[in-house]
């Protein structure tokens, strides 16, 4: 039983499969799924989807036409646009011509009113090649014969086991993306941890942690997350696809979003309450959330009496980043008979309203103002509003109530309801008829525990560039009309009044000051770490003032501002109008900031790009702009996205400059209760005494391990302690903790003290990674900043990472056999020996693929314990042999490379006349140089292959042998 605990099979996979079972999905064997599918090559169970067809569409589907809708769903495109095709046929939305009736009528390949009318199939070890590359999915879910999800998981004994199913499920997309193109959702897991996400998504951000009450039970996990009702929502609901920045992209409503647009749905169903308030923090996908719960509402028009819907969405966003998604979404709507009517009017609003369309309406909240009271008395209409906290001030919110007295009102905010007499406003429209007055919140704290968004540090900037505190409080802070601000516009009207703040901020001296700094301390703490930033001037004159300011430092290109353009700009503000850039401009500028290594690398900004613009690249803001409540809030959240690039460091944290002052009386500037936005935003101070605190405590064992002499023995001895991995982890954990420290407080003079053990320790933890892992880093695995310093410090110290190797030939294993290292040591130079030899000759010399494969399986194996030091070192020297044995052999025999490396596989099958099978398959290959880039080539080759082998050789070892010499030649 030891043997098998934490085996991948045995503890994760298997009981994955028994939970299915037992909830309604049917276990088809490996050997009868390959049947179902008619072997490798193919992708779904055609027998399955047969009879369901015909089952489910009599009078539609019939013998003439069955092979049309199949060869339809087998030929989509493999990549992102086929998928989106096999999730509408999974649907119902596409179909075929019905020569009855002569017209379109769609096919249904899935029952979604009635689960138990569907089959639920699950199988594993799904073997799969496309006649180039094979792939193994581990378990595989199918709906009518249809798979439409995948799983991959891992021992409970890998720590990274997470990152290696993301990896792996990459690959699958690259390799075999005909696999991935019908499946739609895939999930990782070793037991302790459940992840989930879409094909043809494969951000790391995209990724997420399945919650579930019942916290560590595996059990309940799959259960809850593939019970089939449930399951059929999430393919019919909550998948999304849209078109941001040209290109079709995809990705699924998380549990939070799920759960809010079951609750609005609910609460319209509700005829005895008639008000909902949504919270759900920025960043969180809350749009998506709306509009989702609004084509919910539409789709069950029967239920509700063909309700009238209005979604009031701010027009920017509207025509801005969620543009192309609104159209998918609206096509899909039309195509099941719904209405849809633009109101950017008052006047068109008013028509639609009285006219009692039924159907959507999209419009904005200001449209109201002015409307007549009762103007429709229904109570089947449904308001949902976007950015509630600030849509409803003023009249607004009387007009809409009183126009339409009987309707639904759900409000939608990012941020929560402020404790002044504004945000009491809202609540009493929108949050009266609930606990606490929210339908549902999903708070900062949570998103950031979700990895949703990231935490928040800030920094002040020197007193001498700073707002004096009492001139701020004066003009600012204290003024009543400034609590609750929830929109930019009214925020720049009362500055407008704050004269004394304004000619402080725009002075000419302080603007060539702030800078100088921001240019130095975008130089020294975010360039190196490759992200961009904001510039937050207090108007469109600061703005310019900045940029010139910026343009006299450092080259133009750098910056660019973006703001609004006003009527007679050219003639009252010259300065404004001379940086001004085009709409079309403004949208390329805009596109390019998100990706890494564009210029511009920072943009000035005081009233665009603040709420609504998603730029994860984006780190840091400077603040140099007074706010406070919910426009500060929704400022600062533009530097809070994650990023994470592959291979890459991921973002720490976002950070806030404030020039301004505001977060040193952080409690005046957001007038919300505590317990909500405590966590929000903290002083970096706070980062700088946890990176001192762990540097002299937690630190302290493994700096021991760097003193001393810096030689080989140091560095055997330094290995020799981190034998077991789960020490090794420990150590991984913390070092990545105070590397990510570094890497956000650097540069800082209160590193100066720590520097030297930090790099020590850097040297270190690149040693034990080098050590333990498959292939060396160098300098690939530390974050930019630490990198930079750790290469300067490398002749210091002597770490260079990198254990010193011996060359693999008939003397190597007396050296390593004399040497007084422990055998730990021993095996980890060997393996790195193997790795060397197989890196710099394996071109020329391709059997020594393989070698290097084993010897890294049994590296694996003894990292997992699986054998035991003595049996590892037995192994990895028979390794050795193996290789000068195959040395020696290719110098007798006078064969060239190639004809080499087939022989040496014949001869480990013992296959008899192997230098002549050798020869005559190599020929062949030679006849075929591309095969591996072209398809028929490679089909063709393999088929001569196989003619030229099957009288010669077993058929039980024939498939085995010629996948080894395949495998060598890619």
């Amino acid at each position: 039983m030891s043997g098998k605990l934490g085996n991948e099979k045995y503890t994760v996979q298997e009981p994955l499969i028994r939970y299915a079972q037992e909830i309604g999905w049917e276990y088809i064997s490996r050997q009868d799924s390959l049947s179902l599918r008619k072997g490798e090559g193919g992708l779904l169970f055609k027998k399955v989807l047969e009879d369901k067809l015909f089952e489910m569409n009599p009078g539609l589907i019939n013998v003439d036409n069955i092979n049309e809708v199949i060869q339809k769903i087998e030929s989509v495109s493999n990549n992102i646009e086929g998928n989106y095709e096999i999730l509408a046929w999974l649907r119902g939305e596409n179909g075929v011509f019905d020569l009855k009736e002569k017209r379109q009528r769609n096919v249904t390949l899935v029952n979604f009113l009635e689960p138990g009318k569907n089959i639920f199939q699950v199988t594993d070890e799904w073997q799969y090649t496309n006649g180039r590359e094979p792939n193994r999915l581990d378990v595989v879910f199918l709906i009518n014969g249809i798979p439409v999800a995948v799983v991959e998981t891992k021992s409970t004994k890998k720590v990274r086991g997470i990152e290696e199913g993301l990896t792996q499920i990459r690959e699958y997309h690259n390799e075999t993306p005909e696999m991935m193109t019908m499946p739609q959702i895939y999930d990782i897991t070793h037991l302790i941890d459940f992840y989930y996400g879409v094909t043809w998504n494969l951000s790391r951000k995209n990724l997420f942690n399945w919650k579930d009450e019942a916290k560590g039970n595996y059990e309940s996990k799959v259960k809850l997350f593939f019970e089939r009702e449930r399951f059929l929502r999430v393919l019919r609901d909550w998948i999304l696809f849209f078109v941001k920045d040209d290109e079709l992209q995809k990705t699924i409503l998380r549990q939070h979003q799920s759960r809010a647009v079951d609750k609005v749905v609910g609460r319209c169903r509700n005829k005895d309450k008639k008000t909902g308030l949504i919270w759900h923090t920025q960043g969180s996908g809350k749009t998506f959330t709306m509009i989702t719960a609004a084509r919910m509402l539409l789709e069950i028009k029967d239920e509700l009496g063909k309700p009238t819907v209005l979604l009031m969405i701010d027009r920017n966003e509207l025509e801005g980043q969620l543009s192309g998604w609104v159209e998918r979404i609206l096509g899909e709507l039309q195509s099941l008979d719904i209405k849809i009517e633009r109101a950017y009017s008052k006047r068109r609003l008013q028509e639609l309203l009285n006219s009692d369309f039924r159907g959507l309406i999209i419009s904005m909240i200001h449209k109201f103002d002015g409307i007549p009271k009762n103007i429709n008395g229904r109570e089947n209409i449904y308001v949902l509003l976007d950015e509630a906290h600030r849509s409803v001030g003023g009249d607004l919110g009387n007009y809409l109530v009183a126009a339409l007295p009987r309707a639904t009102l759900i409000g939608f905010t990012g941020t929560p309801i402020d404790k002044t007499a504004y945000g009491q406003g809202t609540f009493k429209i929108f949050g009266k008829e609930d606990d606490k007055g929210y339908l549902d919140k999903y708070s900062i704290r949570e998103s950031m525990e979700d990895g949703t968004t990231m935490p928040l540090k800030y920094t002040l900037a020197p007193n001498e560039i700073r707002v004096d505190t009492t001139l701020l409080d004066k003009e600012f802070l204290s003024l009543v009309k400034a609590e609750g601000i929830s929109d930019i516009d009214e925020l720049n009207g009362i500055l407008d009044d704050a004269v004394n703040i304004k000619t402080f901020l725009k002075s000419r001296d302080r603007i060539k000051k702030v800078a100088e700094f921001v240019v130095k301390h975008y130089q020294e703490s975010v360039e190196p770490l490759g992200y961009k930033a904001f510039l937050v001037a207090v108007d469109r004159e600061a703005c310019a003032l900045y940029k010139e300011a910026l343009d006299a430092i450092w080259p133009a290109e750098y910056s660019k501002v973006i703001y609004s353009s006003a009527q007679h700009d050219s003639e009252k503000y010259p300065l404004v109008y001379k940086h001004q850039i085009t709409e079309k401009d403004e949208k390329i500028t805009r596109k390019g900031f998100l990706k890494q290594n564009t210029l511009p690398k920072i943009l000035i900004v005081t009233d665009k790009l603040l709420t609504g613009y998603d730029a994860p690249i984006l780190y840091c803001m400077y603040l140099d702009k007074p706010m406070r409540d919910h426009v500060l809030l929704q400022a600062i959240a533009r530097v809070n996205r994650p990023y994470e690039l592959e291979g890459d460091i991921k973002k720490p944290c976002g950070l806030v400059v404030d020039f301004v002052g505001i977060f040193e009386k952080l409690e005046n500037a957001l007038a919300f209760d505590m317990d909500i936005v405590s966590g929000v935003i903290e002083n970096i101070d706070v980062i700088l005494t946890r990176f001192m605190t762990i540097m002299s405590t937690d630190a302290t064992e493994y700096l021991i391990l760097c003193k001393g002499p810096s030689n080989d023995k140091t560095i055997e001895k330094a290995i020799d302690a981190f034998t077991d991995q789960n020490i090794r982890e420990k150590f991984y954990r913390l070092y990545k903790e105070i590397e990510t420290l570094y890497e956000i407080l650097s540069p800082s003079p209160e590193l100066r003290d720590y520097i030297d053990d930090f790099a020590r320790l850097t040297g270190l933890y690149q040693i034990i990674r080098n050590a333990y892992r498959q292939g060396t880093i160098l300098y690939g695995d530390i974050a930019r900043k630490t990198s930079m310093l750790v290469r300067e410090k490398v002749e210091t110290y002597g770490l260079d990472g990198v254990m010193k190797v011996v060359d693999i030939n008939a003397d190597t294993l007396k050296i390593i056999q004399d040497s007084k290292s422990s055998d730990n040591n021993k095996i980890i130079n060997l393996i790195s020996s193997i790795r060397k030899k197989v890196a710099e000759e394996g071109l020329d010399a391709p059997y020594l693929k393989s070698i290097g494969e084993r010897a890294e399986n049994i590296r694996s194996a003894y990292d997992d314990r699986q054998i035991s030091t003595k049996d590892a070192l037995k192994q990895m020297e028979e390794i050795v042999k193996e290789i000068v044995n195959a040395q020696d052999n290719q110098k007798e025999t006078g064969v060239d490379k190639n004809t080499f490396s087939i022989l040496w596989i014949l001869k480990q099958h013992e296959i008899k006349e192997s230098r002549e099978i050798a020869e005559a398959l190599n020929t062949l290959f030679v006849r075929y140089p591309h095969f591996n880039d072209n398809p028929e080539d490679l089909r063709q080759l393999k088929a001569e292959i196989y003619h030229y082998l099957l009288p010669i050789i077993d058929r039980k070892i024939l498939f085995p042998l010629v996948k080894k010499i395949f495998d060598m030649k890619k």
